[in-house]
């Protein structure tokens, strides 16, 4: 009898193994892609594109570009194994560049749904916006660069590393798309004089559609405001009441930040959600481009700092809110100690952040004036 269950367990064993090798693929039979774009052209057709690296010595350009029209993601599969010397593979996708033209659609998102279903896909490919036709950035291709994919992929980790980006892979988008309380924010690229530029973050709507952009400075601010700002953080802010001498900007002091502790507290009175948001840190100042006698007026100059950092996230709060949007999530909030209300307007929660009140108190302290002070008179 354990002969024969013996004999039973090792052939099902085989058969597994046989029916996991089913789908497998040689090395040398396989292309590996490491950019997905998707676009849509003049006339609304879904365009996509690849670009794989080529690994031989005996040719120039180092990377293969793939592109043309398809209904979906799934059936431009078979047109790009036609252009690739390999079957095409989507689990090494570094990067995912979606177009701004096609984020200006709300159903775009419904496009991506192969990545998520099929398991053969990588949910960690960085999201990124191309300011522009897609088309133009996948064939872009300098000698003395790495491959697009490569660079791409290490500007958004670097910059995202200094807070001056957001860093949104494919599964952190699917849970901002699904997720209520809080509004999707990629990366987003442009091409400037003949240069690929990292311009700073794209905000997205509830449906993922293309709201606004944000500079460095703006994605750093938000970042601080999602607590997700990593320490070193570095801001630069002009003081109003001092003049420029020349062609220079001398009116400016810079300053770098510690981790920045953030407290949000959350009410709701009158039929509205109500957020004080307090933010804390060390800072040490790295440029002070004016006259100033920082040992005597230290904490004059921190009230300034503080003052000109409450005006930019003000600022920045107001552009959310104008556009209906939430990068920062404060519907996680909401839910949590409001639930009750946030469950009436959590389908169209942007309206209801429109309408709240959201207050900024900004504790900047400054621990540190670097090394050498200026020679500055």
């Amino acid at each position: 009898m354990s002969t024969l269950f013996s004999r039973f367990v090792g052939t099902c064993v085989v058969c597994l193994l046989l029916a996991g090798c089913s789908d497998q693929l040689s090395l040398e039979n396989a292309a590996t892609p490491l950019a997905l774009g998707m676009d849509l052209d003049q006339n609304g057709t879904f365009k996509f594109y690849s670009s794989a690296p080529v690994f031989s010595k005996n040719i120039k350009k180092k990377s293969v570009e793939t592109g043309g029209s398809a209904l979906t993601l799934r059936e431009s599969r078979a047109k790009q194994d036609a252009q690739l010397a390999g079957a095409a593979q989507g689990r090494n996708y570094q990067v995912i560049i979606v177009g701004k033209r096609m984020l200006q659609h709300d159903d775009w998102f419904k496009m991506m749904d192969v990545i998520y279903r099929d398991a053969r896909n990588t949910v960690t490919d960085r999201m990124v916006m191309y300011d522009g036709a897609v088309s133009e950035i996948i064939a872009f291709n300098q000698v003395d660069q790495p491959p697009l994919p490569i660079l791409l992929r290490g500007m958004i980790d670097s910059n995202s590393s200094r807070s001056e980006t957001v860093h949104t892979t494919a599964q952190e988008l699917h849970r901002q798309i699904y997720e209520t309380g809080i509004t999707p924010s990629i990366s987003e690229v442009r091409l400037q004089n003949n240069k690929v530029i990292l311009f700073g973050s794209a905000l997205l709507n509830h449906r993922g559609k293309y709201m606004e952009s944000l500079g460095p400075q703006e994605s750093i601010l938000l970042n601080i405001l999602k607590g997700d700002a990593k320490a070193g953080i570095s801001l630069s802010y002009p003081m109003p009441d001092k003049p420029m001498t020349g062609p220079f900007h001398t009116n400016i002091v810079s300053f770098s930040a510690g981790k920045v502790k953030v407290k949000v507290k959350s009410g709701y009175k009158q039929g509205k959600f109500h957020f004080d948001i307090t933010l804390a840190s060390l800072i040490t100042l790295s440029e002070e481009m004016f006259a100033y006698n920082i040992d005597r007026d230290n904490d004059e100059l921190a009230r300034r700092i503080n003052e000109q950092s409450k005006k930019q996230l003000e600022k920045l709060i107001a552009k959310f809110q104008s556009h209906r949007i939430d990068p920062i999530g404060l519907g996680l909030y909401a839910r949590a100690h409001h639930f009750r209300q946030y469950e009436k307007v959590q389908e169209h929660w942007g309206d209801a952040l429109a309408d709240a009140d959201i207050s900024i108190n900004v504790k900047f302290a400054i621990g540190a004036m670097g090394p050498v002070q200026g020679g500055l008179k």
